[in-house]
């Protein structure tokens, strides 16, 4: 990957939306060579995918919790239905595996409100068998949310 490898990167992280002609008028690069490149990008995994980032409380999802689950056994069968668990939940958005005291995944929620996510916790989230702990934390105000990554 060179400089206008990393160049196209940025340009098409803050805006996914621009057309190749408008890119390569950006980076000073003709179409052809341009479109060539972004394919490459593409084919091997750095563009994962195109996407339209939504505004969360205009869809009327007002609440962000972060929720830190600890599980009661690491076997891998309990973790693996804990993860085939919460990828069917629409609200959660993001979900990782951790490493800490106590503390095996992390996981993003988003929701409409208290109510709502009351009845998330204790319909879905902790229906989910081999749970040992939840911790919720709840975000009061959102002060990044960045969706580029750094390019090196």
């Amino acid at each position: 990957m060179d400089k206008i490898d990393r160049k196209i990167l940025t340009l098409l992280q803050a805006n996914g939306h621009l057309t190749n002609q408008e890119l390569a008028s950006k980076i000073a690069l003709s179409p052809s060579p341009c479109l060539r490149r972004v394919k490459q990008l593409e084919e091997s995994g750095i563009i994962r995918q195109y996407v339209a980032l939504l505004d969360p409380e205009k869809l009327g999802l007002q609440l962000t919790v972060f929720v830190v689950v600890g599980l009661n056994t690491h076997e891998p069968h309990m973790m693996v239905a804990f993860e085939q668990a919460v990828k069917s939940f629409p609200e959660v958005i993001q979900c990782a595996l951790i490493a800490g005291q106590d503390q095996d995944y992390i996981l993003k929620i988003v929701i409409q409100n208290m109510d709502e996510y009351q009845s998330f916790l204790l319909k879905k989230l902790t229906q989910i068998p081999g749970i040992k702990s939840v911790r919720s934390s709840f975000v009061l105000r959102e002060i990044i949310n960045k969706t580029a990554m750094p390019i090196p």
